[in-house]
């Protein structure tokens, strides 16, 4: 890989890592502004629009490699599948999840709500963000491996096997 693209690279994973802890932070700090809905309605928009510039990132970081520029899609895709999938299932369960939460505190911000179905909801969310920023993460330094910015026997003998 070249200093441009290393150069590049670093700065695609600084902002991938930052909205990370944006989410992070989102999911961690999110219930204190219960009181005042609209601000809690603002952080669940920030965070699905975050959501989306993820997974825009990482198929931008895929749309770059050399592999995908020769054609072996499939190859990205089989090294990559859990973590696409994951990015999927969890920005929509976090839109369902802010759906709910802001349909049910929207009338009546401090009143309890968890329901027995929002509170297994809220625990699954939860259990795939986990999931997601692990896999996530993994696969942005994956990704600035050489072996698919360049061409080598590696990929050649991947080509074959395709």
């Amino acid at each position: 890989m070249s200093t441009i693209n290393t150069k590049r690279y670093l700065v695609t994973i600084i902002i991938q890592y930052l909205v990370l802890f944006f989410d992070i932070f989102v999911n961690s700090f999110a219930t204190f502004s219960r009181a005042n809905p609209i601000n809690l309605l603002i952080l669940y928009v920030a965070q699905d629009i975050c959501l989306i510039m993820t997974i825009t990132l990482l198929l931008v970081n895929f749309f770059s490699t050399y592999i995908f520029q020769i054609g072996l899609i499939q190859l990205l895709y089989t090294k990559f599948r859990v973590t696409l999938i994951l990015c999927i299932i969890y920005m929509v369960l976090s839109i369902c999840l802010h759906t709910w939460d802001v349909k049910v505190h929207w009338s009546s911000p401090l009143k309890y709500y968890w329901t027995k179905d929002f509170h297994v909801f809220y625990s699954l969310h939860r259990g795939v963000a986990v999931l997601h920023y692990y896999f996530y993460k993994r696969a942005s330094l994956r990704i600035a491996d050489p072996r698919f910015y360049e061409s080598s026997t590696w990929i050649q003998s991947q080509f074959s096997l395709s």
